[in-house]
């Protein structure tokens, strides 16, 4: 039998959507299926399976970590891009930045494939002329190793570098051109402002804070209403006094109980 004819039978959607949900906090409603199938078939193809059945056998295993980062990739959407939202970095240098001291602690707290870090980043220098004599780190994180993989290498073909003015471009970016045709490489300047790692939004968090900016933007679209408020409360205590959550425009809180007081659509204040 063709793997394209292979089927992803309701059970094992079920299954697949209850294991995502625990492991990531992701809700994938029952539309979806037909999204985690395709999704699916790459695992399959790459692991060289015939059957939803066999590639089900491998999750049940639990001890493989691996594979089941893999399926989390897989499934996740990471759609992103430079200046994304541009308000929020309009405030956050209007607003925001001049309040804070000499100390300041960034989070983008699921950081795709690096363009919302880097473009904090990007306004924290052009904002800060003194940013170099103060002490400042953006902390990016993502549950997706693939993500952070190519938030580390910080090279981006045009498409994605699209969204940045062409002043900025020059100023933070090297152009180069190759067998992949052209890219833009992120400047050290920008780079050494922001630390990767890998962070399940669901799990325990290493870091104690406190923040004084948190971006969580677009993802807890994924997340039932629940989970949205557990992490939400979980983001007010790692703020300090006065700290600022910003949330996706599709996201925001009202439908939740929580703390923060609003700001202006997406942006809130602890």
């Amino acid at each position: 039998m063709s793997l394209y004819a292979t089927d992803l039978s309701e059970a094992q959607f079920q299954d697949v959507s209850q294991l995502v949900h625990r492991l990531a906090g992701i809700h994938l409603k029952d539309n979806k299926k037909a999204l985690v199938r395709s999704r699916l078939m790459k695992r399959l193809r790459v692991l060289g399976l015939t059957s939803f059945d066999q590639y089900m056998a491998i999750l049940a295993d639990e001890k493989n970590q691996v594979e089941l980062a893999s399926m989390i990739d897989a499934i996740t959407t990471n759609k992103t891009g430079f200046f994304r939202e541009s308000a929020h970095f309009d405030y956050l240098a209007a607003k925001v930045l001049p309040g804070l001291g000499t100390r300041m602690r960034f989070w983008s707290a699921a950081c795709s494939s690096g363009q919302e870090p880097y473009t904090l980043a990007i306004q924290l220098r052009e904002s800060l002329p003194n940013l170099d004599s103060l002490d400042v780190k953006i902390l990016a994180t993502d549950i997706s190793a693939q993500m952070l993989a190519r938030a580390r290498e910080g090279v981006y073909p045009p498409q994605d570098v699209s969204g940045v003015p062409r002043q900025l471009l020059r100023k933070y970016f090297i152009r180069s051109k190759g067998v992949a045709g052209e890219r833009f490489r992120v400047r050290d300047e920008l780079r050494r402002l922001v630390t990767l790692g890998s962070i399940n939004l669901m799990a325990a968090w290493p870091m104690k804070g406190p923040f004084d900016v948190i971006f969580c933007r677009n993802v807890m679209i994924y997340f039932d209403k629940t989970t949205q408020q557990r992490l939400v409360n979980r983001f007010w205590d790692l703020l300090g006094p006065g700290g600022y959550l910003f949330v996706g425009h599709s996201e925001g809180l009202s439908a939740i109980e929580h703390k923060f007081r609003y700001v202006q659509p997406a942006v809130y204040r602890k």
